[in-house]
């Protein structure tokens, strides 16, 4: 199950072999099923996890029950509470599998230390987490700059493999839309379109 994740880095970075062994040794494999949580609102996140395959949405829900989804993540993906990470606090969020998900989990102190001991893998670490920094900044003024037509059309255009893969109540959701407006965008932007 190593191989993805072997695969991925050599798509981003240039490792030795025993670089790419120190990896695999500290790597804790897992599986989840559909609507398993891989984490829960309250635990604490220790964990750098890659998604091998499948599909992970990560949410909070609030004080009326409501789920407000924040990203979803998929397979040469990664996923993980970064808040509770660092801090080592209780996590606030929730993070379930929405279809049958295999994952490559390394903890906190192992990753850590393969970034001291590899600097390529550091960096391209590095360069992951400013990418994360810019899609939220997009996804921030999307939210509050963006009719609901805009949000959709934004979100088919980024993403049109999840528009496939997630239920449209899960995309109302996370657009920050009920699933009635949704519907309605949908429906005029198929007539523009």
């Amino acid at each position: 199950m190593f191989g993805p994740l072997k695969q991925y880095i050599s798509n981003k970075t240039t490792l030795t072999e025993a670089d790419y062994a120190k990896i695999e040794a500290v790597c804790i494999y897992k599986k989840l099923r559909k609507r398993q949580y891989l984490l829960q609102e309250g635990d604490v996140w220790k964990y750098n996890c890659f998604i091998v395959k499948g599909l992970l949405r990560f949410y909070n829900l609030d004080d009326n029950g409501k789920e407000n989804i924040i990203s979803f993540a998929r397979e040469d993906g990664w996923t993980g509470d970064r808040a509770s990470l660092l801090t080592g606090e209780p996590s606030k969020n929730n993070i379930d599998a929405i279809e049958d998900t295999e994952l490559i989990m390394i903890t906190k102190t192992n990753f850590d230390k393969l970034c001291q001991e590899i600097p390529a893998f550091n960096d391209m670490v590095n360069a992951i987490l400013n990418k994360s920094f810019i899609v939220s900044q997009n996804r921030i003024h999307s939210a509050i700059a963006f009719t609901a037509e805009q949000k959709y059309l934004d979100f088919v255009q980024k993403y049109p493999d999840l528009a496939m893969r997630v239920p449209q109540a899960m995309i109302a959701s996370y657009l920050g839309i009920t699933p009635e407006t949704l519907s309605r965008v949908r429906k005029e932007s198929a007539k523009k379109h």
